[in-house]
């Protein structure tokens, strides 16, 4: 009982630290957006920050699956994801 009481705790913790990076991930979007768009405005060549985009988009998109799992595991211990 006491692991799983510890492997619920460790999972909780791994929640709140994915919760953390997705947000951070979605400020990093973003402001890559709004560089892209002044970029654009001042006829500076996008590519490489549009590739940057891309991948913290593909980024992000990982990181929500990784929380997905996560909150599957802590429902599977019998606990609440929220």
């Amino acid at each position: 009982m006491i692991g799983a009481m510890f492997d619920l705790e460790r999972e909780r913790d791994a929640l709140a630290k994915a919760n953390r990076d997705i947000a951070e991930g979605q400020r990093h979007i973003a402001e890559q957006k709004a560089l892209i768009a002044s970029m654009i405005g001042q006829g500076l060549e996008t590519s490489l920050a549009e590739e940057l985009l891309r991948t913290l988009e593909q980024t992000l998109d990982e990181w929500k699956i990784h929380q997905q799992l996560i909150r599957e595991a802590i429902i599977s211990h019998g606990g609440c994801a929220s």
